[in-house]
C-alpha cells in the first residue's frame, strides 16, 4: 500500500460549544469531499454546556487543488455549530527559531530531533545573547544570530530579534534556556507561538534560582514544565511537563544534571506537539491530543 504523500494530508482542528452532530457532521463532510480520515480525537469539557475540541487529521487525492473550495464550503458547516477551527497542512512546513543563551542541552536535544526527522519543521536560525553555540549551530548549516540583550538594552535587543523573525519568516519561536524576560510588546506578537521550558515542575519555585531552593527545601521529586509564554511570568498555558525522583543524597549540582534530562525531554515533547498540531489552547489551559 503507498504512504499518502504529505501534499495529500491535513488535519483540522476545531472548538465549538458542545452538543449532538458535530462529529457525524465533520465525518461526513469530510466523505463528501473524498477525504480518509487517519486519525482522529476529541474531547469535551461537558456534555451538558461545555466546549467541544477535535482534532481530525485526513488524507484527499488532490488536497491542494482543492483546499480553497474545502475551506469555504467548510465555513458553512463551522457557522452553523459556531466553530473556531483551523486547517493544517502537511504541506505548509512550519518555520521554527531557537533562542537560546549558555546552556546548550536542550538545543542539542531538539536539533537532534530535527536531524532524526521526527520534528517537522524548518530550523531557519538560532538567535543567542551569547556566541557559545555559534560553533555548533552552524555545523549543522543553520544561520547563528548573536544578539547581545540584558534589561538595559532589551527594546534594541528585540528589535533586532523581530526583524530576524520576520525576515526568516517564522512560525514558531522555542526558548531553550533562554535566559531573559521578553517584553509584553514582543510577547504578544507571537501569542501561542513562543514555547519556553522552565526548569521546575510549574508551579512549584517559580523565577529564578529552582534547584538551589528546591534542594533547601529537601525536595524528593524534581521536574520541568515546558509552556506557551505569556506576559505572566512563568504563568502561561501549559503543554508538557515530567518529574524524576531524587533524595537526599542528591546536592544542588546533582539535581541540575538530574533536571537537564527531564528539560531535554520535556522540550523536544511540547515543540514536537506543537509542530503536528496537537495543541489546542483555551483561556490559560491547553487540550493536548498525544
Amino acid at each position: 500500500m503507498t504512504k499518502p504523500i504529505k501534499d495529500e494530508r491535513c488535519r483540522l482542528l476545531v472548538q465549538c460549544p458542545d452538543g449532538p452532530g458535530i462529529v457525524s457532521a465533520i465525518s461526513t463532510f469530510l466523505l463528501e469531499h473524498n477525504a480518509n480520515i487517519i486519525e482522529s480525537s476529541q474531547y469535551t469539557s461537558d456534555p451538558d454546556y461545555g466546549t467541544f475540541f477535535m482534532r481530525i487529521e485526513f488524507h484527499c487525492k488532490g488536497l491542494l487543488e482543492k483546499r480553497t473550495k474545502l475551506e469555504a464550503d467548510f465555513a458553512e458547516l463551522a457557522a452553523k455549530f459556531s466553530m473556531d477551527y483551523r486547517f493544517s497542512y502537511h504541506h505548509d512546513i512550519k518555520r521554527t527559531a531557537i533562542f537560546v543563551s549558555k546552556d546548550p542541552h536542550c538545543l542539542m536535544e531538539l536539533l537532534w530531533e530535527w536531524q532524526s526527522g521526527d520534528l517537522e519543521t524548518e530550523i531557519v536560525c538560532v538567535i543567542s545573547n551569547h556566541d557559545d553555540a555559534r560553533e555548533l549551530v552552524e555545523s549543522q548549516g543553520i544561520p547563528f544570530h548573536h544578539t547581545p540583550a540584558n534589561k538595559d538594552i532589551r527594546e534594541q535587543a528585540e528589535a533586532e530579534q523581530i526583524r530576524l523573525m520576520e525576515e526568516y519568516n517564522v512560525d514558531l519561536l522555542v526558548l531553550a534556556r533562554y535566559m531573559q524576560i521578553l517584553t509584553p510588546a514582543f510577547v504578544e506578537r507571537f501569542e501561542d507561538r513562543i514555547i519556553n521550558i522552565h526548569h521546575s515542575f510549574l508551579p512549584a519555585f517559580v523565577g529564578a534560582k529552582p534547584y538551589e531552593r528546591a534542594y533547601d527545601r529537601g525536595v524528593k521529586l524534581i521536574g520541568a514544565t515546558s509552556h506557551y509564554v505569556t506576559n505572566e511570568l512563568d504563568e502561561g498555558p501549559i503543554i508538557e511537563q515530567d518529574i524524576e525522583r531524587v533524595d537526599h543524597r542528591d546536592h544542588v549540582d546533582d539535581l541540575k544534571k538530574i533536571g537537564r534530562k527531564v528539560e531535554r525531554r520535556v522540550l523536544a515533547n511540547a515543540v514536537k506537539w506543537h509542530l503536528e498540531d496537537r495543541v489546542i489552547v483555551k483561556d490559560n489551559k491547553t487540550i493536548v491530543f498525544r
